[in-house]
């Protein structure tokens, strides 16, 4: 296992899909320590996208953070981002390799499906998503997935887990339990820090 994925660890934060405010993003990676770091935004608006990940991926490169960019490999690879994640309707993981090089963190969306991960991690990705594992605010209609999923998904993926959908600080040790190595939040980090 690369250097790299061992910081997929601990508190995945994702930004949330508004304008980003880089002093509060900072006060999380430094407060919580993270490690990696998600841009997610679904703006139509690529100048925008572009500047605000330019900013993330100096920010995350002060702080030794990951930076991820959410499904958009063309704008991981003009900013030097570290990696991308892939959900269900995005890219090839063959794809994404192919792009981003030999050494990028490609993560991969896979709901409550552990034949979607053991798939994927054939196919070379860097880690697996399982969620929701609690109702999420962010994405209501997401599939749920039950924690022993990602218990027995445990005992056949090597790469790390993380638990996505409704993670919080009062939950998150439950995540942690089942077998997640990293769990990702939005609002209960974007919206704790007021």
């Amino acid at each position: 296992m690369s250097h790299t994925v061992e910081k997929i660890q601990g508190i995945y934060a994702i930004t949330a899909d508004s304008p980003i405010n880089l002093s509060l993003i900072e006060k999380i990676i430094t407060q919580h320590k993270i490690s990696i770091l998600q841009y997610r935004r679904k703006t139509t608006n690529d100048v925008l996208k572009l500047t605000e990940a330019n900013k993330l991926r100096q920010l995350c490169l002060q702080h030794h953070t990951l930076f991820i960019v959410n499904d958009d490999i063309n704008l991981a690879q003009k900013v030097g981002a570290d990696g991308v994640h892939l959900g269900r309707c995005d890219n090839s993981i063959q794809t994404a390799r192919s792009i981003l090089g030999d050494d990028a963190v490609i993560g991969v969306s896979c709901y409550n499906n552990i034949s979607l991960a053991q798939t994927a991690q054939t196919q070379g990705a860097s880690y697996v998503a399982f969620g929701a594992l609690f109702t999420s605010n962010t994405k209501p209609n997401a599939p749920d997935c039950a924690l022993e999923i990602v218990t027995q998904a445990k005992l056949v993926i090597d790469i790390p887990i993380v638990g996505i959908g409704g993670i919080d600080f009062s939950n998150k040790t439950t995540a942690f339990s089942a077998g997640c190595d990293a769990v990702a939040m939005i609002n209960a980090l974007f919206q704790s820090v007021d």
